[in-house]
């Protein structure tokens, strides 16, 4: 569920939180401002909207992963499927 841009106008979202997660973003401002900003209060709001956020950060890290592997590949030629090791193994290993 995303919230339209119609709703965050009108619940004054600012734009740098606008948004995957500004359909909980919404309903966590209301509720701060009936409970007076208390931190014990909306406790469930902000645990949701929190992890929204936190579950968008990790898929843009997933989708960074990939890309910087892809790249990657497409640096290097292929050297006979052989990886150099990052650390050296010893004459008795």
């Amino acid at each position: 569920m995303i919230a339209t841009q119609a709703e965050m106008v009108e619940a004054r979202v600012p734009m740098a939180y606008r948004d995957q997660c500004a359909h909980l973003l919404i309903p966590l401002n209301k509720c701060r401002q009936a409970e007076f900003y208390l931190p014990w209060k909306c406790e469930n709001e902000r645990h949701s909207y929190e992890k929204c956020e936190y579950e968008l950060v990790m898929e843009r890290m997933l989708q960074m992963q990939k890309i910087r592997e892809k790249e990657a590949n497409l640096k290097q030629p292929n050297k006979g499927g052989v990886a150099i090791g990052l650390i050296p193994k010893t004459a008795n290993a």
